[in-house]
């Protein structure tokens, strides 16, 4: 058996102008899913290749959004090798290398190097409310790998909160490069860039892209573009080149899903809106299980609010 399906034909959206592999958009990509949870390779590679084609500038496989706690160690490294070959590009893949031990993590961040990946993505220690000696111990284990490191601000769900000042320990410790930031609280940009003034900012969630676009964020680690990659780009273009005319209204009419992101059911939801986009959305596996009543509704009313209004 080979590691790797057949890649699906697609076109591209050019060459790749970033300066860093880690800048432009980088989809956090859900998983499709058999009838039996089993992971269908075939509909990834074909995302993947969509969502370059459709003017994503590369993938994030193996973060939350691609249920990477569900899978087995031989499924999340076939995943990235899969991203790597379907992106034609190994500076399009940043793998998500989470892992409750230093040596695992490091372990995934030489597995993505080997894969051709051009970065990785990397959650502080999260089995317990790490100090930041842990901390800075586990980014630097990771680094050994010797890929570029994004670090992972979620402190909502790892308890455990990479302030400003401990990313620019980070940062001059040679650990990280840039931070997907998912506080919310936009404030953070400007104290960063302060601290740490060569550290990239990345936006973490979907819900506070134009703040964060405009506080100076080179990147986007983004949710929604799985299902409506065209809308979300045209969105992030003009936010970062500080269009508001485009931005601001083109905003306000996709952040009723947006700020789906940032919520609990975020990979459901955005598996559903991808269902009805025509996109490879489909199940999740346990302990998520599909969206059922009123929430389900709403996720349902805003994407086909969203597409009537053509952002796809």
């Amino acid at each position: 058996m080979t590691d790797a399906p057949t890649p699906a034909p697609r076109t591209t959206s050019g060459p790749d102008t970033r300066t860093r592999p880690w800048h432009g958009i980088m989809v956090a990509t859900t998983l499709p899913l058999r009838e039996d949870l089993s992971v269908d390779y075939d509909a990834y590679a074909e995302h993947v290749a969509w969502l370059i084609a459709s003017g994503c500038d590369g993938v994030v496989p193996n973060g939350s959004l691609g249920e990477y706690q569900t899978l087995t160690d031989e499924e999340r490294a076939r995943v990235v090798r899969t991203a790597v070959e379907a992106a034609g590009d190994g500076a399009r893949v940043m793998p998500g290398v989470a892992a409750y031990g230093s040596a695992e993590a490091r372990r995934w961040a030489e597995q993505a190097a080997e894969a051709g990946a051009g970065s990785v993505l990397l959650l502080p220690p999260n089995a317990f409310r790490a100090d930041e000696q842990a901390v800075r111990a586990h980014y630097a284990e990771a680094a050994r790998a010797g890929l570029p490191v994004v670090a992972y601000n979620n402190p909502y769900d790892t308890k455990v909160d990479l302030v400003p000042a401990l990313l620019a320990r980070l940062h001059a410790d040679g650990s990280i490069v840039a931070v997907k930031e998912f506080s919310g609280d936009v404030r953070r940009a400007y104290e960063i860039a302060e601290l740490a003034p060569g550290l990239d900012l990345l936006i973490g969630a979907d819900d506070v892209l134009l703040e964060l676009a405009l506080a100076g964020a080179v990147g986007w680690i983004a949710g929604y573009p799985n299902a409506l990659p065209r809308a979300c780009a045209t969105l992030y273009r003009a936010a970062v080149a500080g269009d508001l005319d485009t931005a601001l209204p083109l905003y306000k009419s996709l952040h009723s899903l947006l700020r789906w992101d940032s919520k609990t059911e975020f990979v459901q939801a955005i598996k559903v809106s991808m269902d009805l986009a025509g996109r490879p959305g489909g199940a999740t596996r346990p302990p998520r299980f599909p969206l059922t009543g009123d929430t389900e509704a709403a996720v349902r009313a805003a994407t086909e609010k969203a597409l009537a209004e053509g952002l796809n």
